[in-house]
């Protein structure tokens, strides 16, 4: 396994346009001929002939991930050791911005799924997306045309499998709409159902599959607890089955939304019980390694001041305005920019900021957590194998 010699908690910057997750299935729309798709990954010599692709995200999955799988999980370690590129995730590195990013191909500023929670603008109502039931309107809040739009108006067979509670939320339909949708629970019925997708059709063949328990029991129990180890052992289960039965005309690309870093107690700052984080905030989204404050009327000076000394050496304490000219977000759209906080948070090292009253107990209780820019949260692989 070769990639970058990154310290993983040195800050990354998303690499928007040519080695990132926003490339992956343009460039695989490039390779089975959808005009106009751009290869940003470079693809088509390793996929010369390829008529069928299926593509694996696998949640939580991150490069730095992979070493403490390996002894749990040989066929994983074996492609990573032979096929695997690294790519990044976009910002911030969490789930439901990285599966909009997937399917639309699009950086957050341009697609507005800008983090895990956001204040729905005009409103002190925080939108959770992983909770988005169908308000606001998925497509009037996400209005980027997917890939998968694309794909299908190509005349390209489009099958999007994933568990079957996820289909028709409304981070679904931000993410996915254009593929048939297929349920599946477990690793054999999502293998199953990807395989039967991806030899169904004579034609070009875009299949999507989507993994979520890896990232579930790093969250509960720790990246390399005995739980996690477990789901790395069902991670290559799976990706044997895929693997063994791909037609000799396909090929499998498998990637990760972002990696996670195991948070200490004594590395977390409850904002609940600091009356410095709370005074001037009028709503907090975000998540705990990146926190998104939207202030009451001209507070943002004394946040920034207050958080900044706080949380001095432990988060990069910055304004909306400052935050988007990092280009994390990509270029972000007038209409998106309120989703963003007045104050963006961003945690260093192992830290992170918890809400210990505000938000759900469980979220401040969680072992592994991810969101932010260290190379541990944002570099992921790309697996490309052929068939």
């Amino acid at each position: 396994m070769t990639g970058p010699a990154v310290d993983p908690l040195a800050p990354v910057a998303p690499r928007y346009g040519g080695g990132s997750l926003a490339d992956v299935l343009p460039s695989a729309l490039a390779v089975l001929g959808v005009p106009g798709a751009a290869d940003l990954l470079g693809l088509a010599p390793r996929l010369a002939g390829v008529r069928r692709i299926a593509v694996l995200l696998v949640d939580g999955l991150g490069w730095y991930q992979i070493p403490a799988a390996t002894p749990y999980a040989p066929t994983l370690a074996g492609l990573a050791a032979t096929v695997a590129t690294p790519l990044t995730s976009g910002f911030p590195s969490t789930t439901p911005t990285s599966l909009v990013t997937l399917g639309t191909g699009v950086a957050a500023g341009a697609h507005g799924v800008l983090g895990f929670k956001v204040r729905v603008p005009d409103t002190d109502r925080v939108l959770s997306h992983i909770e988005w039931a169908g308000d606001p309107e998925p497509l009037r809040w996400q209005p980027v045309p997917t890939q998968y739009e694309r794909a299908r108006a190509a005349g390209v067979a489009v099958t999007v499998v994933s568990r079957p509670e996820y289909g028709g939320s409304g981070l679904t339909l931000a993410a996915n709409r254009g593929g048939d949708y297929r349920g599946a629970s477990g690793v054999d019925a999502l293998a199953g159902q990807m395989l039967a997708a991806l030899a169904a059709g004579a034609g070009p063949t875009l299949v999507s599959g989507y993994h979520p328990d890896l990232d579930r029991h790093g969250h509960l129990s720790g990246v390399d607890s005995v739980p996690w180890r477990l789901a790395a052992a069902e991670v290559d289960r799976l990706l044997v089955r895929l693997v063994d039965r791909l037609p000799p005309d396909a090929a499998l690309l498998v990637t990760a939304d972002h990696g996670q870093l195991n948070v200490p107690a004594g590395h977390r700052i409850d904002l609940d019980t600091d009356p410095r984080l709370r005074a001037g905030v009028r709503v907090v989204a975000g998540e705990p390694r990146v926190r998104y404050l939207h202030v009451e009327p001209g507070a943002t000076a004394d946040v920034v001041a207050a958080w900044s000394a706080v949380l001095d050496g432990v988060a990069w304490v910055t304004t909306r305005d400052e935050a988007v000219a990092t280009g994390w977000f990509g270029p972000v759209a007038e209409e998106h920019l309120q989703r963003i906080g007045d104050v963006v948070v961003v945690c260093r090292d192992t830290y992170a900021v918890v809400a210990t009253r505000s938000e759900k107990p469980m979220e401040s209780r969680l072992v592994a957590y991810h969101g932010a820019d260290t190379a541990a949260e944002m570099i992921i692989p790309l697996l490309t194998i052929r068939g």
